[in-house]
């Protein structure tokens, strides 16, 4: 079965897309965080980033960034947050890669982090030596 992301790139769903080329395409997101909150989207499916080429997901961030000047300059937003859910767990909905771009404001309450944890004596070290690459 299709995800919404490929009903979306063959015109099946109707979106407001902002950009498109061989590669991705980024519309605007139907339920937005932010307005103007933004999805850049693989035009391959690949569950999670981990799954795309890196030409694929370079070229992405290279849209990402675009995105990011424009929202600075035309909606004087003050940041962006650049975010990529990986599988449901991480609050991924769609198993189709896509990067959300959303403009900040100081002082607009939006947060999307967790509460800071703390580590046990020890446990730090042993995740550094875990995962190092």
């Amino acid at each position: 079965m299709p995800t919404v992301f490929e009903l979306i790139r063959d015109g099946e769903i109707p979106s407001r897309k902002i950009y498109e080329d061989d590669v991705c395409f980024a519309i605007l997101d139907i339920s937005p965080r932010a307005k103007g909150h933004t999805l850049v989207i693989s035009k391959e499916v690949y569950p999670t980033v981990a799954d795309a080429p890196e030409e694929v997901t370079g070229h992405m961030m290279e849209i990402v960034k675009k995105i990011d000047r424009k929202m600075r300059k035309v909606l004087n937003a003050d940041g962006t947050n650049v975010i990529i859910n990986n599988s449901p767990a991480s609050g991924q909905e769609v198993p189709h890669l896509h990067i959300h771009v959303l403009p900040r404001f100081n002082g607009d309450g939006l947060s999307f982090f967790p509460p800071v944890q703390s580590y046990e004596d020890g446990e730090a070290d042993k995740l550094l030596e875990l995962l190092k690459i």
